[in-house]
């Protein structure tokens, strides 16, 4: 996944608590083996609406959605974020989140900004008054913010969330930090521990000693 250090972007203010893993990608989208396309599915009951805001053409193109409290509830179905980040969001802002989708959301490179419900009230207020008002968040510091309006709140992020996002580490790459240990931990093994090797053909047959 790419590093994540600063997001720039219009809200979209999707004021619903407790959004589930189903409401946001339907089941009926489980059944793709890509990673993508889920876009396409996202909301996808809530969007036969004209009014859903996801419809409203002043909200077309913004990337950072703000929810409710307890934002991915439900299954644990990773497609809810990869149909997040398919349609273009590089963040969520909530008053809670289910605590496996902020898991996955660690994972994949989407940012979850979590903030008290009085805070989150103001900042969809400001969406809502003014469509086009940019919101900043910044996860090395932990600072969300609104700054033409004077708005600026701080959210926590733990440590290693917050490592993963600024350094684009999925779980390969946090393994492949190790690659060098990892190497000598398998050549050391070889040499160290008893080893059937050379005792069988590639069928799986004894071979014949020559002593």
């Amino acid at each position: 996944m790419n590093p994540v250090q600063i997001i720039e972007a219009r809200g979209v203010p999707l004021d619903r608590s407790d959004v589930d893993t189903d409401q946001i990608i339907p089941s009926e989208w489980l059944k793709r083996v890509e990673r993508t396309g889920f876009g396409r599915g996202l909301f996808s009951e809530w969007r036969d609406d004209p009014s859903f805001v996801l419809n409203q053409a002043d909200y077309q193109g913004a990337e950072i959605l703000i929810g409710g409290a307890r934002f991915g509830t439900g299954s644990s179905r990773e497609h809810a974020v990869w149909a997040l980040l398919d349609y273009g969001f590089r963040a969520v802002v909530a008053s809670s989140f289910g605590d496996i989708f902020k898991n996955n959301s660690s994972k994949q490179g989407l940012v979850t900004v979590e903030i008290d419900d009085d805070d989150l009230q103001e900042l969809l207020a400001l969406v809502r008054a003014h469509p086009r008002t940019l919101i900043t968040i910044d996860v090395a510091t932990g600072i969300i913010e609104v700054a033409e309006a004077g708005w600026q709140r701080t959210f926590v992020m733990s440590p290693m969330t917050r490592e993963r996002l600024l350094n684009g580490w999925d779980d390969i790459g946090l393994t492949m930090r190790h690659e060098d240990e990892i190497s000598i931990f398998e050549t050391r093994r070889d040499v160290e521990r008893p080893s059937l090797r050379g005792l069988f053909d590639d069928q799986g047959r004894a071979l014949q000693s020559s002593h």
